[in-house]
């Protein structure tokens, strides 16, 4: 379960629409996208805490984490794309600790966070099981892994609906924010096909993690999760 072969070409797409990338995605999610970064963060990531942004691209998770702990944190920002990782100095007064790799592979010993979160880019994960597993053993005993996603609800019929914006109004309102590099966000379908249902997801966390606080927003076409080490 994850993109498998397909990551390439969504990495590729990803290189590409960086110029884009924060316009389309507010525009895309109706500008709920920093409503659900905060909600899901929030109470889960501590003052003192060291944080792996996981699937960083320019750091948005860990800015809002920043901003709810007055500065006082520990970030390393980790994501597939070095290009991503060179555009967050001027998001942040003091850039944070970079690291470029994938989530199947971390670099980073057993035990070593307090905190892995990860904003909208576990879906792109090329094994999801492995992915988890590896934020698993990053993590401290009793350390967060906070997701915020887009989720495949369970019901058949609001998962038609998602998939349709998706498929269908999405490539628009993106075309509209980001003009031809907008278009690329249509790949997003792609991803959001091998994602799996929200209780799926939930059992797969479950598999490794003691507790999941799954909250959704959007009929659950949202997602903002909390699983506990």
């Amino acid at each position: 379960m994850g993109l498998d072969s397909y990551w390439g070409e969504v990495l590729d797409v990803l290189r590409d629409i960086i110029p884009v990338y924060d316009k389309v995605n507010s525009a895309i999610s109706f500008g709920k996208d920093v409503e659900h970064r905060n909600r899901g963060i929030r109470g889960r990531v501590l003052p003192g805490n060291k944080v792996l942004d996981a699937g960083s691209g320019f750091g948005n998770m860990s800015k809002i984490a920043s901003k709810l702990c007055d500065g006082d944190l520990s970030i390393i920002l980790y994501d597939p794309l070095i290009p991503m990782l060179k555009n967050t100095s001027k998001f942040f007064k003091k850039t944070p600790d970079l690291s470029s790799g994938v989530f199947e592979h971390i670099p980073f010993k057993d035990e070593q966070f307090d905190v892995a979160l990860c904003g909208y880019s576990l879906r792109d994960a090329i094994n999801l099981r492995i992915a988890i597993s590896e934020i698993y053993r990053v993590l401290k005993k009793g350390g967060r892994f906070v997701i915020v996603d887009l989720g495949k609800p369970d019901s058949a019929v609001v998962r038609f609906g998602v998939s349709f914006y998706l498929r269908l109004i999405l490539p628009i309102v993106a075309f509209a924010a980001g003009g031809k590099l907008g278009l690329k966000f249509a790949t997003l379908y792609g991803t959001y096909k091998r994602w799996p249902q929200n209780k799926k997801l939930e059992s797969l966390l479950l598999e490794k993690f003691s507790k999941v606080e799954f909250d959704k927003d959007l009929m659950g076409g949202a997602i903002m999760v909390a699983a506990y080490k």
